[in-house]
C-alpha cells in the first residue's frame, strides 16, 4: 500500500466515508486534467469543487454524484481555451521569435522599442 493510498484511509476514517467514493485514479486525473489544461493552482480548486458539488448532489439524492462531477469538470478542463493573458501578450510582442535567454532579449536600443 503506497504512502497516498494510506493517507486517503486515514481520511475517510477520519471523516467516516465510504471508501468505495474515494476513486484515487479519478480524482487524480481530474486534477491532472485541470493543471494542464487550465493552470497549476486548478487543480486543487477543480477537485474541491467537485467534491463540493457531488455533496450538494448527494444531499438531493442524486444516484453517483461523485462521478458525475467528477466527469463534468473532466470535460470542461479538457475542453477550456486558455486565453493569453496580458503579460504573455507583452512577452510575445517584446519577443515575437519566442527565444529565450540574453539573446533573446528585447534590450532599450531595440529601434522596434521605441515609439513613432
Amino acid at each position: 500500500m503506497s504512502n497516498l493510498e494510506r493517507w486517503v484511509d486515514a481520511l475517510v476514517d477520519e471523516f467516516d466515508l465510504d471508501r468505495e467514493a474515494v476513486d484515487i485514479g479519478a480524482i487524480l486525473d481530474l486534477a491532472r486534467d485541470a493543471a494542464h489544461r487550465v493552470e497549476r493552482p486548478a487543480a486543487p480548486l477543480t477537485t474541491f469543487i467537485a467534491g463540493y458539488v457531488a455533496g450538494l448532489s448527494a444531499g438531493e439524492g442524486a444516484d453517483h454524484p461523485g462521478l458525475d462531477a467528477m466527469e463534468r469538470a473532466t470535460e470542461l478542463a479538457l475542453a477550456w481555451d486558455v486565453e493569453a493573458t496580458l503579460d504573455e501578450v507583452v512577452e510575445e510582442t517584446a519577443d515575437p521569435a519566442g527565444t529565450t535567454g540574453a539573446e533573446g532579449a528585447a534590450s532599450p536600443a531595440d529601434p522596434s522599442l521605441e515609439r513613432a
